[in-house]
């Protein structure tokens, strides 16, 4: 059968079509000609027939790899990461090692911290092949991960900060005055009255400067004062300081990522970035793609590589 993979790289899609429909007759019980398939419909955008094309494959060959892994990489490229570990994982149990169905697996159990598997999938390749320079970078892509407890640590303090914010204003000793006041303006934790200004409390019938002093005094035992999230909130909603926009074609620059050939690593990690297009990855520093979870060197070198096909690079720290 002709090699219709080649031919849709090279952007033949017609040929590749036309190479399938005539030996459709004599090839329908082949599952190598399902694969096939499912590659053509795939490069023409039609993902579920595609999907439909690979499994047809594999319930015709179980053991038929290439379905495998077409069909692996696109549940992992849309999401599917779950059904996407399972056929990996049947991959990975072969041998020899599969490599790409090895590391697209790693780069899974990275995302969810499994790091210790991570590298059990890096070390069946390099056990194999000590010299594949991906997965060695991958390896201490991996290790470094395992060294970074900044977002665990973010999640603790955050949890801990709601947990305090939700503390009821029963919990604190308030005079009488002050918490019939505050019950009645429905201030009911203390996440609420760090909500609300001294002027707000000030314009509530029958609340006055005492209520007042003693509630800030009570704050100010915790370190914290009155309107603090309501100032943090519109800090956080001031506009970033406007960058210039980056110089080249408008054709490039608005060519979408998704269209962009990169690992599963890479793609994750800019998909958490919200980058949607090429104009909007060059905007981004390697300090700020490097600073993202599970973001390595690896992945920083595939995408400068990449952008350099399109004559594009990284924006430079100013």
């Amino acid at each position: 059968m002709i090699d219709v993979a080649a031919l849709i790289r090279e952007g033949k899609i017609q040929q590749a079509e036309t190479e399938l429909s005539q030996s459709q007759a004599e090839s329908a019980n082949n599952p190598q000609w399902h694969f096939a398939r499912g590659r053509l419909l795939e490069a023409k955008g039609q993902g579920e027939d595609a999907v439909a094309a690979y499994e047809k494959a594999l319930s015709m060959d179980p053991n038929h790899q290439e379905a495998m892994f077409a069909l692996a990489f696109y549940l992992d490229l849309h999401g599917a990461d779950d059904e996407a570990v399972k056929y990996y994982e049947a991959l990975a149990a072969k041998t020899p090692a599969h490599v790409n169905a090895l590391i697209n697996l790693a780069v899974i159990y990275e995302d969810r911290a499994r790091y210790e598997d991570a590298l059990r999938c890096i070390d069946r390749i390099l056990a194999e092949q000590p010299n594949h320079q991906r997965a060695r970078m991958f390896a201490k892509d991996i290790e470094s991960s395992m060294d970074m407890y900044y977002d665990e640590n973010q999640e603790r303090s955050r949890q801990k900060r709601n947990a305090i914010l939700d503390t009821p204003i029963a919990d604190f000793e308030l005079s009488v005055r002050s918490r019939n006041c505050l019950r009645k303006m429905n201030i009911n934790s203390l996440g609420d009255l760090l909500r609300i200004s001294e002027a707000e409390l000030l314009a509530y019938k029958n609340f006055g400067e005492t209520s007042l002093n003693e509630i800030k005094a009570m704050l100010a035992q915790k370190g914290l004062r009155l309107g603090q999230l309501k100032e943090e909130a519109i800090r956080s909603t001031r506009p970033a300081p406007r960058r210039q926009l980056p110089e080249g074609s408008p054709d490039v620059l608005n060519k979408y990522l998704s269209e962009i050939e990169f690992s599963s690593r890479s793609r994750k990690c800019l998909q958490r970035l919200n980058l949607v297009t090429l104009g909007d990855l060059i905007m981004r520093t390697e300090a700020e793609l490097l600073a993202t979870k599970n973001f390595g060197q690896t992945s920083l070198n595939e995408i400068k590589a990449k952008l350099a096909e399109f004559g594009v690079s990284l924006r430079k720290p100013e």
